[in-house]
């Protein structure tokens, strides 16, 4: 596609109307007879087919518009074949759009500044009359660029009717045009250059901070140099002719070649399960149960190792037991049934994640090494594969030129020189060749080649006006001599247009030409700004900042700006930027250099850094900058070691310190605080202080400062690898640190490693190039580990959505798929294949009207099964164990909610392993969640270690693209809202709704216990987590529970706060969730209150264990800030999770907050009525077409259809007592269980039915007058199993009710599954006595009283008192030491944990603390306290007297 212009209709009409009727045209439209086309037609038609692009992203992406006035000798102007990508041209810049054209900004000189014509005609350097011909100097020009994404959609003739352009570039010459068709005049070079009051470029100096590593070595080019008359050679670079690109390459190279493919340790193939730091107080003596599968044995293996046992030791174990001690265990491996998962040989058990979460039993695969298969290794010829980017960037356009075709249009050019200086004849074709070849150059025209053509024309011209009749020789050796200089000129630049963009081609022995630049101030910032090419004028501005260059540091970043003035507001408006390094490789850059610049509207000026816009890649608009010729070197700051010999510090200055030090993070950091702390820099170290907020409170990045930052860094010790993270946000730019932080985190293992990938990702924008030591760190795990690489893969993959930094993730991508190799390469390849037809099903069942969406869902489904025709097996991208081989047609589904999302059932390719469901959701950022998941799993992580399982499930969530992801399924979990639903209308307005559904799963005496402690740590776990992050938009449809009595979240979507409100009122009040009906659960309906101090207690210590680590939690969020996350953005979201974790607190000040927040969150009505209104809302939607396996089986309908109970039988007499029988029950699941049972309580059982069922008949029960004299009990046992068969196989009114279940169901004699690692809730021997539980410390003349719990407290008619605490501190008996807590209503086993503080108590010596309970004015209880005998920051209970002493 091309342009054209339309003439001038009227040439004796004003200029100003000139403007105004000017059209600029598509090239497919009708010609009129005035209109002269302007495009490289035969050029576009040569060289289409020899450009290497993907066709499919050319037709979609890309499309060609050659701009270029008919030029020949006379009339002289370089214009250009712009390729220009559609993905360039969003709807954001505005002033571009050509829906906008009739206001567009004008770009450049305004008529206050250019010549008038008759002037130019004065200074015109050959004299030649300007009035014979048109001019335009005093018109304004601007960029026309496409803004749309859809081409067909745009009636060009009906917008720009009334807007009239003149377009020239380059090559300016008052000499007339021979082609009276095209009507316009050039400005004059010399009144090009006295221009100076255009206002363009704004360059504005940005002192980034970012880190740059040295070259690895320039790469090797082959030696495929092509050779052209006119000496231009080009040689093949398959790496790239820009230096850094060329040197990325040879890095990753470099990488990759450490890691063999005979080198098992790294290259097994296989996926490793991931392991932690042995958690110790976690496992002290657990043991676990395993069952082993062997080849060729039908019966597993049963075994119970301790959690320490070692891998490799288990398997010695097994082989032994199978007799085969001449096997070794080095060559044998254990995997995890049902996936691709193996165990680590050199591990314990418990240091397995998979041993930490699951205490079911565990099954495992045992195999021979050698057999199992490494389908996922390197191969041995892939050692020394050459990595090549355009090999893996082929979507990128990476070679926007290519060297076959610049050759074309440079033989040509050839051709028409050798002829030009035979017959001295046709410049034309020379100009228009040398037009060619700018174009396919980016469409940069340099000074060189204008004053080269303009000089050849001139010539010409002279010679035909016999200018040179003298000597004929004469013209024949100014012409050599032009053309000479014509040819050097296209030969610099294509050298200038290689160093500065990617190309795959390179000039040899480049010539250099004379330099025109001036040096300027050699000790300041100076260069010039030659020209913004591809826009209708060229300009010269020279920029010197006040700046010395010594004082700059070596991460300082150059932005220039292109503005366009609007001719009717006469305001400037933001047209495109570019931003560049000024020291890339410790040396500034020299001489000319070409930059692309961005149609993006805004640049981000707090991420500015190398990688937010690839300035080497060619674009639009192309920015040449001329640099000084005496280039600058960096030249790294001496570091000053002062601060060796301080005296020591003020207690009050470390005390100081260390309150600082709280703050976690140098953004929370007030600037007189960072001054202070910049003051005592040298006294801070790991024990009172962090390094990221002591280097953080630098005043700035100046040499002195930088120097002594090296210095702290140099003598700082670590205190965990973890503090490191906090170096490498958008804080510290420079290299050095950074180099430090990544060595820190180089020793952390790889599966600790991959906890922090999402957050390393986003600090990669902030590294100075991309062979930075955190880019290599990440290649090498990658090699190392199948689990980094492929989380590592997805991670990239989503970040190319991302509005900067596309280049440099597509970059690093390009290389992690070159280190995995081809085998895990072509896996990543069928997983996005996977993910796109996933996100087109999606699509296409949102489109679909609600009664066709279960049809359309099902066709669709098809696509599946003839991609797993294709590719027999694939590995899902939520988690690489897990490989799939087909598509369950009948269990797939979709989801009511608004989303849509699709519920789709996966066959599992391991024969040993279930189904695999999950959900894919198109048209929700899942990003948010992935980082509250990751967030929530780090502090499940931290609990372990501390011995602390909260039961938390915690599934997985990937984003697998723009709005798209995939969400891992829990197997029979189901929504409180549903469980809500089937208690009735006003189900979550009752007490006993979710004790009632977990007696309805769990009929087992064990089975309940089990899930009351299951819900009683994640309940608790998840009142933390929630409270920490500010999770919002919490109701009962996103909580879920399953039948084990774990509860967890889901959907993320609001958090840090950001609640949703509704009439200006925040929708969530309570600061977690945790109602009422939780408490009725937890407290057994009230029956053990002190249930309820227990779960009090255990908030309070997981919420305190993760308060120590809070500035891992801070760090984590902080590097998030830039990831485009909708309320992760600023400052105050970090304060926001900062003002939750209260670092600043003790723990009994933090425990008292928490406790508060309980209570809070208890109190709340209003969740009750969200949750209601939810119920509401939902009861109408529901469709029983489209439930899935997550929604609630209906279990209230099999009470009245299926028989809980099988059979029961009469084993005989117990052991304990010859009165109570021993009976065998069956359950409808098969399972069976023993109890005990009299022959009262079965009579009592028969009265209970007879009572409940008046009406029904009952069978006959046993009296004991029906016994005769002899063998009684083998006659009793028959009468009672003959009564039990007729009871549970009659009517199922009877079989179902409540007695009969309790009978059967209740006191089993030993308990189905053991659990030693979970406490007991409550005491076992519970004591009656009145007591109260406190903790109470001194320091620093300050006496604190924690009042945490009393227990078993009575008004004196036996009554729950609504009781309060006082405090009198003897022997000041004043009211002034009296102290009061609040009151806790109608409790026996009242909760307070409120704080109660004595200032300025020198001593405890001689001091009685008095303790008075009281509810209302009725005395309670009471005890008197001798301080000096009292253990300090103990918790003890203190036994409560019934008089005041």
């Amino acid at each position: 596609m091309a342009y054209s212009w339309q003439t001038d209709p009227n040439p004796n009409e004003s200029h100003e109307k000139q403007y105004e009727h000017q059209e600029f045209l598509f090239i497919n439209q009708p010609h009129s007879s005035s209109q002269v086309s302007l495009g490289f037609d035969q050029i576009v038609d040569e060289i289409s087919g020899k450009i290497p692009h993907n066709e499919s992203e050319i037709d979609e992406n890309t499309f060609f518009v050659p701009i270029a006035p008919k030029w020949d000798s006379k009339g002289h102007s370089l214009n250009e074949a712009h390729q220009i990508s559609l993905n360039e041209f969003t709807s954001k810049s505005r002033e571009l759009s050509w829906h906008q054209v009739r206001k567009a900004p004008a770009i450049g000189f305004s008529p206050s500044v250019l010549p008038k014509p008759q002037n130019m005609n004065k200074e015109c350097p050959w004299g030649s009359p300007i009035g014979k011909h048109h001019g335009a100097a005093d018109s304004r020009f601007n960029i026309l660029a496409p803004s749309f994404t859809s081409l067909d959609k745009i009636d060009l003739q009906k917008e720009l009717e009334n807007e009239n352009r003149n377009y020239h570039i380059g090559f300016e010459s008052s000499i007339p045009p021979t082609d009276s068709s095209f009507s316009t005049d050039f400005m004059p070079k010399e009144e090009n250059k006295r221009s100076g009051h255009v206002n363009i470029v704004e360059p504005s100096l940005m002192l980034l901070k970012g880190s740059l590593q040295p070259g690895m070595g320039e790469s090797t080019w082959q030696k495929n140099v092509e050779s052209i008359g006119c000496s231009i050679q080009l040689v093949e670079v398959p790496q790239g002719s820009n230096t850094s690109l060329a040197s990325f390459c040879n890095t990753v190279k470099k990488i990759r070649e450490r890691y063999h493919a005979a080198d098992i340790n790294f290259n097994s193939g296989k996926i490793w399960s991931t392991t932690t730091a042995f958690p110790y107080q976690l496992f002290s003596k657990t043991k676990f149960n395993i069952h082993i599968f062997i080849d060729n044995s039908t019966q597993p293996l049963h075994f119970m190792p301790c959690a320490n046992y070692l891998v490799k030791d288990l398997i010695a174990e097994i082989l032994h037991f199978c007799t085969n001690d001449q096997l070794l265990p080095k060559d044998h491996i254990l995997n995890v049934c049902g996936s691709e998962e193996f165990l680590q040989n050199d591990h314990s058990l418990g240091s397995h994640k998979m041993f930490q979460k699951d205490k079911s039993v565990i099954q495992l695969h045992l195999q021979k090494s050698r057999e199992a298969p490494g389908k996922l290794s390197r191969k041995h010829e892939e050692d020394h594969s050459q990595f090549y980017l355009n090999q893996l960037l082929e979507f990128m356009h990476i070679w926007k030129v290519s060297r076959q075709c610049l050759l074309t249009v440079i033989k040509k050019y050839d051709f028409h020189l050798k002829y030009l200086l035979k017959t001295q004849e046709n410049v034309d074709n020379i100009i228009e060749e040398v037009k060619k070849i700018c174009s396919v150059l980016g469409c940069v025209e340099t000074k060189q080649i204008t004053d080269a053509v303009n000089e050849l024309s001139l010539i010409l011209q002279r010679k035909a006006e016999n200018f040179y009749q003298s000597s004929e020789t004469s013209a024949k050796g100014s012409i050599e001599k032009v053309t000479t200089e014509l040819s050097t000129s296209i030969y610099q630049l294509i050298n200038v247009y290689c160093n500065s963009f990617y190309a795959d081609f390179q000039p040899v022995n480049v010539p250099r030409g004379i330099s025109y630049l001036n040096p300027g101030l050699p000790s300041h910032l100076s260069f010039t700004v030659y020209a913004t090419h591809n826009i209708p004028e060229t300009w010269v501005h020279r920029i010197n900042f006040p700046l010395e260059i010594k004082s700059l540091p070596r991460e300082s970043m150059l932005i220039g700006k292109l503005f366009g003035i609007a001719c009717a507001t006469n305001t400037a408006n933001l047209l495109a930027w570019t931003c560049l390094p000024l020291f890339p490789k410790e040396k500034s850059i020299l001489g000319s250099m070409l930059f692309s610049m961005t149609l993006q509207s805004e640049p981000p000026i707090e991420m500015i850094a190398p990688g937010v816009w690839d300035v080497s890649q060619p674009s639009p608009v192309t920015l040449q900058i001329d640099f000084p010729a005496t280039g600058w070197e960096y030249v790294k700051p001496d570091s000053e070691e002062n601060g060796s010999n301080l005296e020591e510090p003020p207690k009050e200055c470390l005390k100081h310190i260390a309150r600082l030090s709280q703050k976690q993070t140098p953004l929370l950091l007030s600037e007189e605080k960072k001054r202070y702390l910049w003051f005592y820099r040298f006294y801070c170290n790991n024990e009172n202080c962090s390094l990221p907020l002591v280097l953080g409170s630098a005043p700035g990045w100046d040499e002195r400062t930088v120097s002594e930052m090296h210095t702290i860094l140099r003598r700082w010790t670590f205190s965990q690898p973890l503090e490191a993270l906090g170096l490498l946000t958008s804080s510290f730019p420079d290299q050095e640190i950074r180099k430090v932080a990544v060595q820190q985190l180089d020793t952390l293992l790889n599966d600790e490693l991959l906890e922090y990938l999402p957050q390393l990702v986003q600090a990669v924008k902030f590294e100075w190039t991309l062979e930075s030591p955190l880019v290599q760190l990440l290649l090498h795990r990658s090699l190392q580990s199948i689990q980094v690489a492929h989380r590592l893969y997805w991670l990239l993959k989503d970040a190319e959505n991302e509005a900067y930094f596309k280049s440099w993730y597509r970059k690093l991508l390009a290389a992690l798929q070159f280190c995995a190799g081809k085998a895990l390469s072509d896996e990543f390849s069928k997983e996005q294949k996977l993910n796109k037809i996933l996100g087109d099903i999606g699509e296409k069942v949102k489109s679909a009207n609600d009664h066709q969406r279960q049809e359309v869902l099902k066709k669709e489904i098809g696509r599946l099964e003839e991609f797993f025709q294709d590719v027999n097996t694939c590995h899902l991208p939520l988690n690489p164990a897990l490989c799939i081989k087909g598509i369950d047609h009948d269990a797939c589904s979709y989801f009511t909610s608004n989303a849509l999302p699709l519920k789709i059932t996966f066959i599992n390719a391991n024969p040993m392993g279930k189904n695999i469901s999950l959900i894919f959701k198109a048209g929700d950022d899942l990003r948010q969640d992935m980082l509250v998941l990751q967030i929530i799993q780090v502090m499940d992580n931290i609990w372990l270690q501390e011995g602390l399982d909260m039961q938390m499930i915690i599934y997985r969530c990937l984003s697998t693209g723009k709005d798209q992801g995939l969400v891992q399924m829990v197997p029979d979990a189901v929504t409180l809202a549903k469980i809500h639903r089937h208690s009735g209308l006003i189900g979550p307005l009752k007490e006993n709704t979710i004790k009632k559904w977990f007696s309805q799963h769990n009929h087992l005496k064990a089975d309940y216990e089990k899930a009351l402690r299951n819900f009683f740590y994640s309940c608790a776990g998840w009142c933390v987590v929630t409270f920490i992050l500010g999770v919002c938009d919490r109701h009962n449809d996103n909580i879920m529970l399953t039948k084990s009595g774990h509860m967890f979240h889901i959907d993320f979507g609001k958090f840090l706060g950001h609640a949703q409100t509704f009439g200006g009122i925040k929708r969530d009040r309570a600061p977690f969730i945790f109602t009422s009906e939780m408490e009725y659960f937890i407290t057994e309906g009230g029956k053990n209150p002190q249930h309820f101090q227990d779960f009090v207690e255990l908030c309070c210590r997981a919420y305190n264990i993760i308060r120590k680590h809070s500035q891992l939690l801070l760090n984590l969020l902080e590097m998030m800030l830039y990831a485009g996350l909708p309320e992760l953005s600023g400052i105050q979201d970090l304060k926001y999770v900062y003002n939750n974790l209260r670092p600043q607190d003790t723990d009994l000040e933090a425990t008292s907050h928490f406790t508060k927040k309980i209570k809070e969150s208890l109190e709340c009505f209003p969740v009750k009525l969200n949750n209601l209104i939810h119920t509401l809302a939902q009861m109408s939607a529901i469709s029983p077409a489209k439930s899935t396996s997550q929604t609630l089986p209906q279990e209230s309908c099999l009470l009245s259809t299926t028989r809980l109970i099988q059979t029961a039988t009469i084993l005989g007499f117990s052991k304990k007592s010859s009165n109570l029988y021993l009976i065998q029950v069956t359950h409808s699941n098969n399972e069976t269980s023993l109890i005990e049972k009299s022959f009262d309580q079965f009579s009592k059982l028969h009265s209970q039915l007879q009572k409940q069922f008046a009406s029904l008949t009952l069978p006959e029960f046993p009296h004991w007058w029906h016994l005769p004299f002899t063998n009684s009990d083998h006659k009793r046992f028959g009468d009672l199993n003959h009564y039990m068969e007729q009871i549970l196989n009659g009517s199922y009114e009877v079989t179902n009710s409540d007695c009969v279940l309790s009978f059967f169901l209740s006191e089993a004699v030993q308990q189905t599954v053991e659990e030693s690692s979970l406490v007991y809730l409550g005491e076992k021997f519970p004591d009656k006595k009145p007591k109260v539980q406190l903790v109470i410390s001194y320091e620093n003349v300050k006496l604190t009283i924690l009042v945490k719990h009393m227990k078993n407290i009575h008004l004196p008619d036996g009554s729950a008192p609504s009781a309060h605490v006082e405090f009198y501190l003897l022997p000041y008996p004043s009211e002034v030491r009296r102290r009061k807590t609040k009151s806790v209503p109608k409790c026996t086993d009242p909760t307070y944990n409120e704080i109660v503080v004595y200032d300025e108590v020198t001593e405890l010596q001689g001091h009685v603390l008095m303790l008075i309970v009281k509810s209302k004015t009725v005395f309670v209880g009471a005890i008197n306290i001798r301080l000096c005998s009292v253990p300090l920051n103990e918790e003890k209970w203190y036994p409560l007297g019934n008089s005041i002493i």
